[in-house]
Order: structure tokens, then sequence, then C-alpha cells
């Protein structure tokens, strides 16, 4: 799937959100490990929260390793191979995965949990402010 450049002479200093979609269109090929995302709903004043829940099973807690690397929720899974076991059918591998979420500005990750195989990862999306600016005209004589 293609998409147009943000080339439009009316977007200005887009050139990052250029480069984060091309990023995240390269990754989004990778189904493993199956995720879901979900908005939780509102409790008083609280902010927004998503939910990103990924299907880890087999993985402990070691095992994994979720980081915020700049404006990125990396979540990474390694199993090592127990070389002594000796498989009649293997259809369960030890399998290395990592997953990349890019965050808008001002994204919070709140924590994450490992239950029953699911490891959740909850986020805050607090509402923008919103700025409104006067710009002063100069007058030249």
């Amino acid at each position: 799937m293609s998409r147009p450049p943000l080339n439009s002479p009316f977007l200005l200093g887009f050139d990052e959100i250029e480069r984060a979609l091309d990023r995240v269109a390269r990754t989004a090929s990778d189904g493993y490990p199956p995720y879901n995302i979900e908005r939780l709903p509102r409790c008083d004043d609280a902010p927004e929260r998503l939910r990103i829940t990924l299907a880890v099973a087999g993985f402990t807690r070691d095992q994994l390793d979720v980081s915020l690397e700049e404006s990125q929720l990396v979540i990474r899974g390694r199993q090592t191979e127990e070389r002594e076991r000796h498989f009649l059918h293997r259809g369960i591998a030890a399998r290395q995965f990592q997953r990349a979420f890019l965050l808008a500005e001002g994204m919070q990750v709140l924590g994450a949990d490992l239950v029953n195989g699911l490891l959740s990862i909850d986020l805050a999306r607090p509402e923008p402010e919103r700025v409104i600016k006067k710009i002063d005209i100069a007058a030249r004589d």
C-alpha cells in the first residue's frame, strides 16, 4: 500500500511525521505476536486511557522487555531453546519478537501487567491544551 508524500505547500514541518509513517508501514506486516488495542472508559476527570494487549503465551516476565525509546513503545520477547528436550511434535516454537508502537506527543505509559499469557500496557492520552496566540503585525513605513 503506497501513500502520497506529505509535500503539500500547506503542510509545513511534517517531515518527522512522514518518516514515522514510513517506519510504521515497514513494521506493520509482521503479525506476531497478535495484539489488541482498546479504549478504556473514562472515569471521573482522568484523561482518556488506551490498553495494548499482546498474546505472549509461553513467555515469562523475565523474557519480556517493555521500553519507551524516544516516541516509540517497544516490546521485545526473547525465549531460549532448551537443547535437552526431545519433541515428537514441535508446534510451539521458541521465538523472539519485537513489536513497536509509535506514540503521539504527550502520551504516557502508565504501566504493564502480565496475566495468563497476556501482556497489557496501559497508556494515557492527556487532553491537549488549546493554544491561541495573537501575532502582532509590525507596521513598516
